[in-house]
């Protein structure tokens, strides 16, 4: 999946990754894709109930030797 930006967040453990993921997100356009890299394994969760509360879109989840790719479009 092709991303506008990505956002590594390898090393920090919740509510970090989303706290990060915010300041980010308001930095993009709506419609932009928003890459997130975590070690994180609760960004399973966290990211999915994060898009909803917020009503940004949640893409979907990578995942590959201990390593999240999370990927979040802006509402618009």
């Amino acid at each position: 999946m092709k991303a506008d930006e990505t956002l590594d967040c390898v090393g920090l453990y919740c509510p970090m990754p989303i706290a990060h993921t915010a300041r980010k997100m308001k930095e993009l356009k709506p419609g932009q894709v928003l890459e997130v890299l975590s070690d994180d394994e609760g960004i399973k969760e966290d990211m999915p109930n994060w898009c909803k509360t917020t009503g940004n879109e949640f893409l979907g989840l990578q995942e590959e030797k201990g390593l999240y790719r999370v990927f979040v479009k802006k509402s618009g």
